[in-house]
């Protein structure tokens, strides 16, 4: 979209990079799912208003684009699989049911090529419920439970990621109660530093995650699986971080798990078939971000690997991913109300705060690790001139922030709807009661179809069931 820099009269104290747009009624279609338009100002996504959205099913609310998320797992699957195809080898890839899941998302992903990769019990019970193929479902985990475990292994996943030297015994104790060899992958630190947030970099050394390839101890725990009779080392696994946009840190850690695989192979004699190099592909959230498309990233990903086997002189593996956030991410807007319109001075000028009726408890990755997000009017055209404010929540905590700076037509007031792309990921299941708020429903929306619920919104009955002192009569219906 054409740009000029914002002016001080415009903007107060904006980002130097938030650029004024020339109609901020304007999307960046970019931002926003494949079948999400403006028609007359009005936000539609698959032939529905947010007009009616909101009427029929309130806000806040997720809106989800089914079409778009089949799609984008669709694309994944069939361009990992081409890419790698054509250099000799055969990719897979796990939806990072982490992102958001649901038995309607995990089917979904399951029909579109991909597996399910979880890390709790509730994800695991999560793709069960959905009819799942379990040898399509792995588990991850630093601190696995002995419940998750004696699921993973009697309901026969395909893969347990395993965490630390102490897991390993834990799962070979209840494979051998279970009477089964269980497929197991070591997750191993590679030391990569991804050029991400802390809070979401997983390959360093000082972290929870993984076992260090630097000091010995993922060499230390892929021979404590070769020895056990009732385990079977599969893989070796790396993640090194999340909202990643490009190829070289996957590219070096694929070389250091390749070289341990050769080593592997060289003095133990284990063939280690599969190398995962986990997920953290990034996406668009403003402007400034600039993702790689799947098959660009998968075409670099191939031929980085056969490279590092050449190097090695060992045969190509099977390779396979986790994307989440990528799949996801695009596929849903968040729906709120607007409030509280409150100008407030600073020493750069006016700031303008609009506040929405959801806020941290639905969104929590702006408070969490100053992650950036877009947002439009949503209900309406406007002829206002555009000035940049900042949407906040209803929360008790002044960093109780959704978008940090956005344009907005001036004359935005309460009553009006506001939507915030990109927050299918991590929103969701971040959200939280705080300040006894019920969490948002996620409404899917598909062509020709009625809005339908996938995850219900809570209601205040939900909410206080679980206190003993709360008397459900106090609801008169439920509020």
């Amino acid at each position: 979209m054409p740009a000029h820099p914002s002016g001080v009269l415009h903007a107060g104290p904006s980002p130097v990079w938030l650029p004024e747009p020339d109609d901020v009624n304007e999307l960046m279609p970019s931002l926003w799912s494949k079948h999400t338009v403006k028609k007359d100002g009005v936000l539609t996504v698959c032939g529905h208003s947010v007009q009616d959205v909101a009427h029929t099913f309130g806000s806040p609310v997720f809106v989800f684009d089914v079409d778009d998320f089949q799609t984008r797992a669709r694309d994944f699957a069939e361009s990992f699989d081409r890419e790698f195809a054509a250099n000799g080898m055969t990719a897979r890839g796990y939806y990072a049911g982490k992102a958001f899941l649901c038995t309607a998302v995990a089917r979904w992903a399951t029909e579109a090529g991909l597996g399910v990769d979880t890390c709790t019990l509730g994800e695991m019970l999560t793709a069960r419920a959905a009819g799942v193929d379990p040898g399509r479902v792995g588990l991850h985990g630093n601190n696995k439970s002995d419940a998750e475990l004696e699921m993973a292994v009697s309901w026969g996943i395909g893969r347990i990621v395993v965490d630390s030297l102490d897991e390993i015994p834990r799962v070979e104790r209840i494979a051998e109660r279970c009477g089964v060899t269980a497929p197991v992958m070591v997750r191993v630190t590679v030391g990569v530093e991804a050029h991400t947030h802390d809070f979401i970099a997983t390959a360093h050394e000082d972290q929870k995650f993984g076992l260090s390839l630097a000091s010995g101890q993922a060499l230390e725990a892929c021979k404590k699986v070769l020895k056990s009779p009732h385990l079977d080392l599969v893989g070796l696994h790396s993640h090194i971080g999340s909202q990643i946009f490009d190829a070289e840190g996957f590219i070096l850690a694929a070389t250091r798990v390749i070289r341990l695989r050769a080593t592997l192979q060289r003095d133990f004699g284990a063939p280690v078939a599969e190398v995962d190099l986990g997920g953290g592909f990034g996406i668009r959230y403003t402007s400034q971000d600039t993702p790689s498309s799947f098959a660009d990233m998968a075409r670099k990903l191939a031929r980085a690997v056969v490279r590092a086997c050449e190097d090695e002189d060992t045969d190509l593996p099977n390779v396979s991913f986790e994307p989440g956030r990528a799949i996801v991410g695009p596929a849903a807007f968040t729906l709120y109300e607007v409030g509280t319109i409150k100008p407030v001075h600073t020493e750069n000028g006016v700031r303008t705060y609009v506040s929405i009726d959801g806020g941290m408890s639905d969104n929590a990755r702006t408070a969490l690790y100053d992650a950036d997000y877009s947002c439009t009017l949503a209900n309406r055209r406007s002829d206002a001139e555009p000035i940049v404010v900042r949407v906040v929540g209803k929360h008790c905590e002044s960093g109780d922030i959704v978008v940090r700076d956005e344009y907005l037509p001036s004359d935005v007031s309460a009553g009006d709807l506001i939507a915030v792309p990109d927050t299918g990921a991590y929103c969701k299941p971040l959200a939280s009661n705080y300040n006894l708020v019920p969490r948002p429903g996620v409404l899917a929306v598909e062509e020709g179809r009625d809005p339908y619920w996938i995850v219900q919104p809570e209601t205040y009955s939900d909410l206080f069931a679980t206190d003993p002192g709360f008397d459900p009569a106090l609801l008169e219906g439920d509020v």
